[in-house]
Parts: structure tokens; sequence; C-alpha cells
């Protein structure tokens, strides 16, 4: 199952890995694909990822979730 999220805030190569650290630590997440210029996450899990506790994986790394 793949979900699309859009992250704001991530300005260089560290903020990427920091989105992708986090986001990769929720239970069931197998690959996470950030894009810095768009702000696209493509976050690929097993089930379905609750939108909540997405927002805090991204929110720990230090950026928002928005839309």
């Amino acid at each position: 199952m793949q979900n699309t999220y859009r992250v704001e805030g991530m300005t260089c190569g560290h903020c990427v890995s920091a989105v992708r650290e986090e986001i990769s630590a929720l239970t069931g997440v197998s690959d996470v694909d950030v894009n810095l210029e768009t702000g696209a996450v493509v976050v690929t899990s097993e089930t379905g990822l609750d939108r909540q506790a997405v927002a805090d994986a991204v929110d720990e790394a230090g950026y928002v979730l928005v839309g």
C-alpha cells in the first residue's frame, strides 16, 4: 500500500534523511521516498497508516505534514 504526503520546511539532504528515518520507524513501513524539491513523501507500508502517526513522525523530525 502506498500513500503520498506533503511535508513543508525541508531544505537539504539532512532534512530528507531526518524525515525518512522517523517515518521508517513506524510499524509496517517498508519504504519511504522523499522528494526534496516538491516536498512529496511516498510511504510504502504493509497496511494503512494512521495519518496522525505520520504527522507525529514528521513533527519529531522537525517538519510539518500538510495537505
